[in-house]
């Protein structure tokens, strides 16, 4: 058996930066089994798989360690896939997916994600969060993640990371964000859990940093920067209910996998 897969390099328009996904459509679902194996042997941060459905696309995203319910940067890359290889006429596509609908635009260059919000409770800081960033947040807020949120872009640049300490936490994963110097806010994520020390560019978080910075801020609309080595920029409107992402993506692979 034969099955296209395709690495894309979500939000950035330069191949080798933003972060990279593998996006394998399906005719119909593999077992689950399988398609964990795929996404080891990929050893990315996340692989899509997509089926083609009356109304749209069912979508399920997988780590090297497990399935999650929600990846941002495999999303677009997934849209991108659709627009550029298999359906250039479509204007706006739809998602079903663990997170529940999930739509894609495109205009331009730009690919549009519209996500649930993810708004944090501030919370006290656990031991485990400071042993394993090395510094001491100002600020702690939890939702599906631990957020913390630092003054400067140095600091989080300058973090001593302990990625044991980090496993140990009961959240999915861990944001760091501080207010941005040429942008309105930076971040750094990490997600030793889920077999992803450093994530490139990740825009689930930032269903929990927007609604942050709404509030520090007081502003709705937000170009954010994310620090990791590849670095990635998003373009995000606050809407209540829901955030939305714009960024671009590069296609790096085009392929087969023979199973």
């Amino acid at each position: 058996m034969k099955i296209p897969i395709y690495q894309i390099d979500a939000f950035t328009n330069e191949q080798f930066k933003g972060n990279p996904a593998a996006v394998c459509p399906l005719n119909k679902w593999l077992e689950d089994d399988l398609m964990q194996k795929v996404a080891a042997e990929n050893n990315l941060s996340e692989t899509a798989f997509f089926v083609k459905k009356d109304n749209g696309y069912e979508l399920r995203w997988f780590t090297p360690k497990g399935e999650i319910d929600l990846c941002g940067h495999a999303t677009l890359a997934s849209a991108y896939v659709i627009y550029t290889y298999l359906d250039k006429k479509l204007k706006n596509i739809r998602f079903t997916t663990k997170s529940g609908l999930l739509e894609v635009s495109k205009e331009g260059s730009l690919f549009t994600l519209a996500f649930p919000s993810r708004e944090g409770e501030k919370c006290d800081t656990p031991e485990g969060l400071i042993k394993g960033l090395g510094k001491v947040p100002k600020e702690v807020y939890k939702s599906r993640d631990y957020m913390a949120v630092f003054d400067t872009e140095k600091d989080i640049l300058s973090l001593e990371l302990n990625m044991d300490e980090l496993k140990k936490l009961d959240g999915f994963g861990v944001i760091v964000t501080a207010k941005g110097k040429e942008v309105d806010f930076v971040s750094r994520f990490f997600a030793p859990k889920a077999g992803v020390e450093e994530d490139p560019v990740t825009g689930s978080a930032h269903c929990t940093l927007v609604p942050y910075w709404k509030n520090k801020l007081n502003k709705n609309e937000f170009v954010a920067l994310q620090l990791s080595e590849r670095g990635g920029k998003l373009y995000c409107t606050d809407l209540g209910e829901t955030v939305k992402m714009s960024g671009e993506a590069v296609a790096y692979l085009e392929g087969f996998i023979n199973i």
